[in-house]
């Protein structure tokens, strides 16, 4: 449940379904090891949409050479503030099509804001340190979660109805990072076996 705190907060005040059960939505490598930090989105289409809380606010600062966290979930409407806290200047970026901008030179201390009106993945970089690389996801689906350590993402308000289950991972080998897969009214638990690339650098995906 700990794991779900942020997407909780940013869809704060949804309506609930007519008809709700729990979902547990289990993701595993092709090893069978559980795949943590995996975003799980759950769409219904004959069941009315849980309304998104269009301004709610969220962080990404720049420390040690690294952003934090590296993984952030935020719904379409959000804001993301992107605070510089190292010595020396940043200029991050992202060329996705979800978002492209472009926050040029800006030093210790001060701070760039970002609106995010498009769902999608956005990958962040920073033109002057290579190494630092992040990953937004902008959800337009309140039934949104991030694995745990044991590869489980749990829906405790899942509609009762035919849905479409989306999982994204940055190592995932698959068109855009993410499989999906139909799942019936009934079905209150479901698995997904993926094949993940090799990371290039040691990813802080726990660090939130």
């Amino acid at each position: 449940m700990a794991r779900n705190w942020l997407i909780a907060l940013a869809f704060a005040g949804a309506a609930a379904p007519v008809v709700a059960a729990p979902l547990s939505v289990r993701v595993s490598d092709m090893a069978g090891k559980p795949v943590r930090d995996a975003v799980v989105r759950l769409y219904a289409p004959a069941t009315p949409s849980q309304s998104l809380r269009q301004n709610a606010h969220f962080v990404i600062s720049q420390q040690n050479l690294q952003f934090h966290p590296f993984l952030t979930i935020i719904p379409v409407g959000a804001d993301v503030s992107f605070p510089n806290l190292d010595p020396t200047k940043h200029h991050v970026y992202s060329f996705s099509p979800a978002k492209k901008f472009e926050l040029k030179l800006f030093a210790k201390d001060q701070s760039r804001t970002v609106h995010f009106d498009k769902p999608g993945v956005v990958a962040l970089g920073c033109n002057i340190h290579d190494q630092m690389s992040a990953f937004i996801v902008v959800t337009d689906t309140a039934w949104t979660a991030r694995t745990n350590g044991q590869g489980i993402a749990t829906f405790d308000n899942a509609p009762d109805a035919p849905s479409r289950v989306v999982v994204w991972h940055p190592l995932l080998r698959a068109p855009g990072g993410e499989v999906h897969q139909e799942i019936a009214a009934a079905q209150r638990t479901m698995s997904f076996k993926v094949r993940l690339r090799p990371p290039a650098v040691q990813m802080p995906m726990a660090d939130y």
